[in-house]
């Protein structure tokens, strides 16, 4: 039986680093979803969609993998409530080019709740990562508008969660990593806006002391976000570009449909070209980029202000075949600013700067989901290219300073967090852990959760 699976070894997750021999299967209906389940003979199993999760949370190596690209129907839209409910493998690209930008009743629009950085994740995938974005100081994390889910549990067939009837489950699943089952459909509520259209203005701060200042006085702005010079040291530290924005009036009168990618990375080349001499040139370019006045108001489409990579397709590779590692934490709100500041100390330091370095701050409303990593504070948000022992070295020396902060790692971005650091950092993992499926694992999984706790624990007080 698991013969009829083809193998695979391109199923990579968006990072790159990690490679592994996977089983895979492609169902077209829930249907097929449930008879590959059924007939995985002994193989670990784990959903896949479009691969956006940048370490091994999305793989599952030696295991089964079900794609979820085949389960992408659009089941049902209230125009008046802002309700839809579609299949797991439907992306939010999908969304925006169908139900996003659709009049409401009172003259707004309809518009995604919460999106992370790209729009190219499923909404499945947005579930099991419970994804925020630039407005969670007003609108949280993805979870908590979902309003019920459809699992397909290897031990109880179909499963119907709202966070009423099978609420355990429900809030395992959201943030869960695709472990407590394969999510066959989610049932969202939509957020009114004006338009789709966004004011933006972007400033230029001098310092951390500058981010947090800005950060405090844009409390009335829907999405607040900031690109960090990690290469700043000394009075400099922490320099950078804050970036505010809020939706402008004009109903559906001015909705752009976000097209295909303007550019794209046709292929990997052999040496990444993001060395340590181009990313100078960028930091200084873009620190430059709002001249003399260092402040810019301009009107954009709220797509293009949420998903600036999204113009450049395959960007990944361009960090070459060795790939690249991404870290982000957050820390608390009383810890931030000192542990920030020991971050950027750390990585200038180092030498090993990020190309994509990103500051923000995290409002209090609380994420739904056992193992969500949304919380109050302060995250940053790190690409750094794969140098094997020194890359490695560097990332355990900032595993230090979040630990030391009481703050934790965004699993949906990690390809080697320590399971005493997950342990610390996600208190509720042990409630979390009974509510996985018996058949559902991923190489995170197997990393964090079957090391030997005394040793951690010995490790975690030395």
């Amino acid at each position: 039986m698991v013969s009829r699976f083809p193998e695979s070894e391109t199923h990579l997750s968006w990072g790159r680093v990690l490679r592994a021999r996977h089983r895979i299967a492609r169902p077209s209906s829930p249907e097929a979803a449930e008879e590959a389940l059924a007939r995985r003979g002994g193989l670990s199993v784990l959903a896949f969609g479009l691969g956006r999760s940048y370490g091994d949370s999305c793989l599952n190596p030696d295991g089964l993998l079900i794609e979820t690209r085949g389960l992408d129907r659009l089941l049902a839209f209230d125009p008046t409530r802002g309700i839809l409910r579609a299949e797991a493998g439907v992306s939010l690209a999908d969304l925006l080019a169908t139900v996003v930008g659709r009049p409401t009743p009172d003259g707004g629009v309809w518009c995604l709740p919460v999106s992370p950085g790209t729009r190219f994740v499923t909404l499945g995938g947005a579930v099991a990562n419970d994804v925020h974005g630039k407005n969670h100081g007003v609108a949280g994390s993805f979870g908590r508008h979902v309003r019920a889910l459809t699992l397909l549990r290897s031990d109880r067939g179909r499963v119907e969660c709202t966070p009423e009837h099978n609420g355990e489950l429900f809030r395992a699943t959201i943030g869960g990593l695709g472990l407590t089952g394969l999510i066959l459909e989610v049932t969202l509520q939509l957020e009114r806006v004006e338009g789709l259209l966004l004011e933006v203005e972007e400033i230029r701060f001098e310092d951390l002391e500058g981010f947090y200042r800005l950060a405090e006085e844009s409390a009335g702005w829907t999405y607040t976000v900031a690109w960090v010079d990690c290469l700043a040291r000394g009075r400099n530290l922490g320099r950078g570009i804050f970036s505010r924005a809020r939706h402008l009036p004009g109903g559906a009168e001015h909705v752009e449909r976000p097209g295909p990618p303007r550019l794209s990375v046709p292929v990997t080349p052999p040496l990444s070209p993001l060395g340590r001499a181009s990313l100078t040139a960028f930091n200084a370019l873009i620190w430059r980029r709002l001249g003399l006045a260092g402040r810019r108001v301009r009107t954009v489409p709220w797509h293009r202000f949420l998903y600036p990579l999204d113009s450049i397709g395959a960007w990944n590779r361009l960090y070459g075949p060795r790939g690249f590692w991404q870290y982000q934490c957050v820390v608390p709100p009383a810890e931030a600013p000192r542990a920030v500041a020991r971050l950027l100390e750390t990585i200038a330091h180092s030498g090993q700067g990020s190309f994509l370095a990103v500051l923000k701050t995290m409002g209090p409303l609380p994420s739904p989901g056992l193992l969500s990593f949304p919380m109050e504070g302060t995250t940053l948000a790190l690409d750094f290219p794969n140098r094997g022992s020194p890359t490695l070295e560097l990332l355990a020396r900032l595993d230090r300073i979040v630990l030391e902060a009481g703050g934790r790692l965004y699993p949906a971005k990690d390809g080697r967090m320590p399971a005493h650091l997950f342990r610390v950092g996600f208190p509720n993992w042990r409630a979390f852990a009974e509510l996985v499926d018996p058949a559902f694992s991923s190489a995170f999984w197997r990393r964090v959760d079957t090391a030997d706790e005394r040793a951690q624990v010995m490790e975690l007080a030395a």
